[in-house]
């Protein structure tokens, strides 16, 4: 296969970066392939470069609806056949994606996890000649990641209705243990891993221990020019520090998931075309976001694992020019780090509490309430029994994956609409509006069905459509509805449950090991780790990063805070008697502060050095300020 002419031709590009060739010539060869790829290494490329030299259809399972969008929207500018299904697209839209699948009108499927165990999918999917199946950000299907989702264990379904269909999973962290398990998961029939190395040369890596976080932040922002990603834990404070950034002359705008699709694309294009310099966000924004030129990431918060951490910090720089990532810490950090754990894994017996007072809440007595479906107020709950929502949240996650119940914490938010009037007399109507009008005939473009059933519909895509605004959008729709012209179901983002079995008693609620202490142990080990990298002020930031993914790396990066504060040249001879003077110190092999070995009176640099060395070694164990021969 000419992978290098296709390139040519669509992209532009004269040749394949760092492993990609690898990738693609694996795939197209049918194997079953994971590519390990940091962020902005041109994952994409791998999967659409062989599925443009391949008969049939791609299909690219990813949870990201942004990332779809953008990049069926890129692919139909280069003239290639590609669309989406995801939640919000009514029925007669889905099936008349699938049939253009079968009839060979589409070149790549974009489809979301919780999509591929739908009748519907499955069904057609029989049909369709598909080329091999993309598994976008495939951490998620391992229990022992950051970001386990469910849903993707689905796919090891698909894989058994197309059996001779390869596999391509790729993601951007992983673990050498979640390394094995995304291939275990995947059913890969051999093992086949290509690694591109993590490092990021261009990318400073700095720990700023501070204990008032805006001030250090505003001095940061004021000395790095060019523009960043100030990245916080809740969406109150992304308001509060853009507002607070902006007052001290730093041009920003603000972004979470809470925000409306409209808002959230005016604010995320200002800030791309470089009318905001920075956009303080969630953890929502960044992914499938491609702006080469930001110069500075910071945290502000202290994310709850290092795959996350280096995955927004990784949207840096991707230019290949110098460019910051910032996490900001102080003690206050760990205590809410250590909380975490508590709030995310409640005690079985308050699990089991949520449960029944659950049960309470709903009226449902013991050994009914299977199939039945309600909207829950996590807020009217926890007010109602004296509960704190983060824990509340957290158990009805952990009783979903024991599989008493179902809990959606954030359903599909789209309005729904349909006509009541038929088509003739909507046609005879002479009492509308002109912008009543425009909504209808709009509406009638963009969606078949309405007169026969309840439609999904954008209301942000109409009032771009109209040039109507969008709060009149919303008015015009109810009013037509009161005028029994039309029923409108307004969009909402009320949690619901649904109990999977008949209520139990508390008592006999079973949470076995692989839903808790597995998952909790695993997500402790992420806290300190985390916790452990932004103490270390010993090791160079990059080399700390690079080993908990599995990656040896035998130098300094020479510009992380860490490397610019201790390293200088110093005498081998030195440093090796150093080493054999730490080390005789602790041959007793009692934890001993580090402080303790100032008794030493060793060159404070030699000391560094010789410290770090003992640790990359893996002759010592550091564990916050404390030290022990390994």
């Amino acid at each position: 296969m000419d992978y290098l002419k296709i390139l040519h031709q669509y992209w532009g590009y004269p040749d394949f970066r760092g492993i990609q060739r690898e990738i693609i010539e694996s795939i197209g060869k049918s194997q079953d392939t994971l590519g390990l790829m940091p962020t902005g290494g041109g994952k994409s490329i791998t999967f659409q470069v062989p599925a443009l030299a391949k008969d049939g259809v791609c299909i690219v399972i990813t949870p990201l609806i942004a990332l779809m969008k953008d990049q069926v929207a890129h692919l139909k500018d280069k003239g290639i056949l590609a669309d989406a299904i995801y939640s919000g697209k009514n029925h007669s839209e889905i099936i008349q994606i699938l049939e253009n699948c079968i009839f060979g009108r589409t070149k790549f499927l974009y489809v979301s996890p919780e999509r591929l165990s739908t009748e519907l999918f499955q069904t057609k999917l029989k049909h369709i000649k598909v080329s091999f199946i993309t598994v976008d950000e495939a951490h998620c299907i391992s229990q022992w990641g950051y970001d386990f989702r469910p849903s993707y264990l689905k796919i090891a379904d698909i894989r058994k209705m197309k059996p001779g269909v390869p596999i391509l999973a790729l993601t951007a962290t992983a673990t050498p243990e979640v390394i094995d398990d995304i291939q275990e998961k995947l059913d890969f029939k051999h093992k086949n891993v290509f690694r591109m190395s993590f490092e990021r040369k261009n990318l400073a890596y700095v720990v700023r221990k501070t204990a008032d976080k805006y001030g250090e932040l505003i001095h940061i922002l004021s000395s790095v020019p060019g523009c960043g990603i100030v990245y916080v834990r809740s969406r109150k404070r992304c308001k509060e520090i853009a507002s607070m950034l902006n007052d001290s002359g730093i041009s920003s705008t603000f972004y979470h998931a809470g925000l409306d699709p409209i808002i959230k694309d005016e604010r995320q294009k200002a800030w791309q075309n470089n009318e905001k310099r920075i956009i303080v966000a969630t953890n929502a924004f960044g992914m499938g976001i491609d702006k080469p030129d930001v110069r500075i990431v910071v945290h502000i918060d202290c994310p709850d694992s290092l795959e996350a951490y280096f995955q927004e910090a990784g949207r840096g720089g991707r230019d290949g020019q110098k460019a910051y990532a910032v996490l900001l810490y102080n003690d206050n950090d760990k205590l809410k780090l250590h909380k975490r754990v508590i709030d995310t894994f409640p005690e079985k017996d308050y699990i089991r509490n949520i449960y029944e007072h659950l049960a309470y809440f709903y009226q449902i007595g013991v050994g009914s309430g299977y199939g039945n479906t309600f909207e829950f107020h996590i807020d009217k709950f926890s007010y109602t029994y004296k509960f704190f929502p983060i824990p509340v949240n957290s158990s009805l996650h952990i009783l979903d994956r024991c599989g008493y119940i179902h809990y959606e914490d954030n359903p599909d938010s789209k309005a729904r609409l349909r006509f009541i009037l038929g088509r003739n007399d909507l046609y005879q109507l002479n009492s509308l509006s002109a912008n009543e009008e425009l909504i209808i005939t709009e509406l009638l473009r963009d969606y078949g069905g309405l007169f026969t059933d309840y439609v999904y519909i954008d209301e942000f895509l109409i009032a771009q459509k109209t040039n109507i605004p969008l709060e009149n959008i919303y008015l015009i729709l109810k009013n037509l509805s009161a005028r029994h012209i039309i029923n409108f179901i307004p969009r909402r983002k009320m949690p619901y449950i649904t109990y999977l079995r008949d209520r139990e008693d508390g008592i006999n609620i079973k949470i076995p090991s692989s839903v808790y202490e597995n998952r909790k142990e695993q997500f402790v080990k992420r806290i300190e780790a985390m916790i452990n990298y932004a103490e270390n002020d010993y090791v160079c930031r990059s080399r700390q990063l690079l080993l908990y993914f599995g990656e040896d790396n035998n130098h300094d990066c020479e510009q992380c805070d860490v490397c610019l504060t201790h390293h200088t040249q110093t005498s081998q001879k030195d440093i090796e008697q150093a080493k054999k003077d730490i080390l005789q110190y602790l041959s007793d092999k009692e934890t001993h502060l580090i402080t303790e070995l100032k008794t030493l009176n060793l060159p404070e640099k030699i000391f560094d050095e010789a410290l770090e060395s003992l640790i990359l070694e893996n002759q010592v164990f550091i564990e916050y300020s404390e030290i022990r021969i390994a």
